[in-house]
């Protein structure tokens, strides 16, 4: 749970960067890239990733433009990744205008859930983290390359100096 604006917005930039990089790297051709027919499929997430934070913040009563229609899914990978970087944007806009250090112990109902502006906050964090992983998977499955995140990712090592962990 978040305490201050601050101390969120220092670590939704680090995140949102993030998940940029990760979107960035899509092609339109991997988008389809699956598991199995059964679960979302790479463009899927993606654009989950970008239309939840309008979803997820509305509950709170923060207003700010954003797409929050999750479904279909466009067939643009850049379309998608722009689409983040405008979302992610509006919504930390949003808070800075609409929100105080005093608004996140207030308390909310999330979609049924009683929880505090500060811990939402922390969920979108954490959301946007889980989902990326995911992607992170389907994009190795698709060729593409995954940039690190916490750390250098398998490409990255030799760009640092250094010899990747052996297989």
């Amino acid at each position: 749970m978040f305490k201050t604006l601050n101390r969120f917005m220092e670590s939704w930039e680090f995140e949102a960067a993030s998940t940029q990089k990760a979107l960035n790297q899509l092609t339109d051709e991997s988008l389809s890239q699956e598991i199995t027919s059964e679960n979302w499929n790479l463009g899927r997430i993606a654009w989950h990733i970008v239309t939840a934070i309008k979803v997820m913040s509305s509950q709170s009563g923060l207003s700010f433009e954003a797409p929050a229609k999750d479904y279909p899914v466009p067939d643009s990978a850049r379309f998608i990744a722009e689409s983040y970087g405008q979302a992610s944007n509006a919504f930390a806009d949003a808070l800075k205008t609409q929100w105080t250090d005093e608004n996140l112990d207030e308390v909310i109902d999330f979609f049924g859930n009683k929880m505090t502006k500060g811990t939402l906050l922390y969920f979108l964090i954490q959301h946007q983290i889980h989902h990326r992983g995911q992607m992170t998977v389907l994009m190795r499955q698709a060729g593409l390359r995954v940039p690190g995140i916490y750390g250098p990712s398998k490409e990255e090592w030799t760009q640092i100096g250094m010899e990747a962990p052996q297989m």
